[in-house]
This record gives structure tokens, C-alpha cells and sequence, in this order.
């Protein structure tokens, strides 16, 4: 190997192995290990898939657009990147594929690496840059700051998604402003390089250890006290008491409007949700704890027992029972993640 592949290779390395560092950083503060290393690969890949369909639209608007090269790297670089590399993450979170703010940190994180994965790959065959500084810079600020600006957007949205599901956009515009003015900024180098990357290197890991610890202290408080109102509503309703209940009152008004065999399904709909429900709540736990897990061959059929009743009760019936079940997009995750076991 001659001299200029050995320090294209060093090149490389300095470039892309603090964001490898940085994944696994992140996927390792994970307790609950959700977000599988497959998952983290598809993220990488859409981030590559990304950077690439922004290449020849950015050589596009830089030939058209009368701005310098620098004005552009300011305002409309960090604007078209920032939209890309959302697109794939809110279509995660809006199909209900991350439970967590801790998962949507890690996808939004992986995406923004892809993404740096090749610009540094491309800078570094265009570029006939020899200083070790500048692929320090490059690996350690603009791709750590790639995948920092979009697990912000994930985090961002996620949580306004979890508050207001049903406003399909909404939720992503604020996460999205803070990635494109964060970015921006960063492009700016108000202060030199090397200082905007030490700064980046302090700012992002407090700011993500942060999440992490509110978003582990979110999920146990959810599991424990969505455990228990799980496991007391279905022993009652298994031992026939549920007619004494609030529940059982709102069920008795709805045979004013349904057929008494469709409330028979709400409530076998009801049970069945609560059983999976049970389970998936088990199921984290118990991976939080470091256990293995193994397929519940049973599973299937529960789900299938899901889908009959689904169809047996109808859209209407189904939004009739959404007072009962309470039902949030953390809670409809939950059965997505065991179906996969």
C-alpha cells in the first residue's frame, strides 16, 4: 500500500469513526434495547439514500441560484438537508416504529450519519486535503453535528407527535426549524472550526444523556402504572365484575346503540387488547433486565383473534371504545413490537 492510500485511509477513519463511536454510545445508554442493529443499518442506509438525491440537486441550485458558495452552505444547504434526512424519520414515528424518545434519538442519529457517511466519503475523493485538522473537524463537528441535528428533529416530534397524534404535520414543523437553524448556525463558524467542533463534542452528549435519562424515567413510569391498569382491568373482566365498574357502565350505554353480540366483542376486543398489551409491557421489562425473550408462538393467533373482532365491531365500534382503552401512539407501538417477536 502506497503512502497516498495509507493516509486516504487515515483520512477516512478520522472522518467517520467518531460517528461510529457516537451510535454506539447511544444505542449502548439504551436499557431497553429496542432499537435493533438491523433497524440502526436500515437508518445508515437512508441517510446514504438521502445525501445522494441532494447531490445533484444541490450542483443544480448552485448553478441557478445567485448566491455564493458560502451563502448557499448557510441558508439553503441546511434547509434541503434538513428536510431529507427528516422524511425518513418522521415516516418512522408517524407509523408508529419507535416507542421512545430514546429510540427516536438513535434512528434520527443513524440517518444523520448515513447522510455524513457519504459527504465525507465524497469530500474525501474530491478533495486533495492532506491536514490530519481537517477530517478531524469533519468527523468529529459536521458529521457528529449531521447526527445530532437530526435526532433533535426525532426527538422533537416524537413527542409532539405522542401529544397530538392526530394533527399529521404539526409535530414535525417545530423539530424541524431547530435542525435547519442549529445547522445553519454551525455553518456559520461564528467561532473557528475547531472550537464550533470541541463545542459540538461537549453540547451533544450532555444534551442526549439528558434525553436518555427523562426518556427511561418516561417509560418506567408508563410501564408501572399502565401495567397495573392493564392486569386490573382484564382480571375483572375475566372474573365478570366489569359491569360494576366506570368501564362497565360505559359499555352498558352502548347497547343502546349497538347489537348486543357487537358489545360482546367490544369486550372479547377489549380482553384480547389487554392480554397483548400485558405481554408487551412484559417484554420490555424483561429486556431491560438483560433477558432473552423468546417467541410466544401464540402471539399470531392472538393478533389474528385482534383482527376478526376489529372487523366483527367495525370502525364505528372501534371509536366507540377508544374512551375505554385510552388508546396513544406509545400504546399502539407496543403491539407493532410484539407482532415482530
Amino acid at each position: 500500500m502506497d503512502a497516498d492510500n495509507s493516509f486516504s485511509l487515515i483520512h477516512a477513519a478520522l472522518g467517520l469513526i467518531p460517528v461510529v463511536l457516537f451510535i454506539t454510545g447511544l444505542v449502548f445508554l439504551d436499557s431497553f434495547k429496542l432499537v435493533t442493529v438491523r433497524a440502526t443499518i436500515g437508518a445508515i442506509v437512508a441517510g446514504v439514500v438521502v445525501a445522494v438525491v441532494l447531490l445533484p440537486l444541490h450542483i443544480y441550485l448552485m448553478n441557478v441560484l445567485p448566491l455564493s458558495g458560502q451563502s448557499f452552505t448557510r441558508y439553503v444547504a441546511p434547509v434541503t438537508e434538513e428536510i431529507g434526512k427528516a422524511l425518513f424519520v418522521f415516516y418512522l414515528i408517524r407509523a408508529r416504529k419507535v416507542g421512545f424518545m430514546v429510540d427516536a434519538a438513535i434512528f434520527g442519529f443513524a440517518v444523520g450519519a448515513g447522510f455524513a457517511l457519504f459527504e465525507n466519503l465524497y469530500y474525501l475523493l474530491r478533495l486533495e486535503e492532506s491536514n490530519p485538522l481537517v477530517w478531524i473537524i469533519r468527523g468529529c463537528g459536521t458529521a457528529v453535528m449531521h447526527g445530532g441535528t437530526t435526532a433533535m428533529f426525532a426527538v422533537v416530534s416524537k413527542t409532539l407527535s405522542d401529544r397530538y397524534s392526530a394533527r399529521i404535520f404539526v409535530p414535525g414543523l417545530p423539530g424541524l426549524v431547530i435542525a435547519i437553524v442549529v445547522h445553519s448556525v454551525f455553518n456559520h463558524f461564528i467561532v473557528s472550526p475547531a472550537y464550533m467542533t470541541i463545542l459540538t463534542l461537549i453540547v451533544l452528549p450532555v444534551t442526549f444523556i439528558y434525553i436518555f435519562h427523562r426518556s427511561e424515567e418516561a417509560t418506567r413510569s408508563w410501564l408501572g402504572y399502565g401495567l397495573d391498569k392493564d392486569v386490573d382491568l382484564l382480571r375483572m373482566i375475566k372474573a365478570g365484575n366489569v359491569s360494576t365498574t366506570r368501564i362497565g357502565h360505559y359499555l352498558q350505554t352502548l347497547r343502546e346503540k349497538f347489537p348486543g353480540m357487537i358489545v360482546a366483542d367490544m369486550l372479547n376486543y377489549l380482553r384480547v387488547y389487554l392480554e397483548l398489551s400485558i405481554r408487551a409491557k412484559g417484554i420490555l421489562i424483561m429486556q431491560e433486565t438483560g433477558f432473552k425473550v423468546p417467541p410466544d408462538p401464540e402471539i399470531q393467533a392472538h393478533f389474528q383473534e385482534l383482527k376478526f373482532l376489529e372487523k366483527s365491531i367495525g370502525k364505528t365500534g372501534k371509536r366507540a371504545l377508544h374512551p375505554v382503552m385510552n388508546l396513544s401512539n406509545r400504546d399502539l407501538w407496543q403491539l407493532s413490537m410484539i407482532q415482530k417477536k
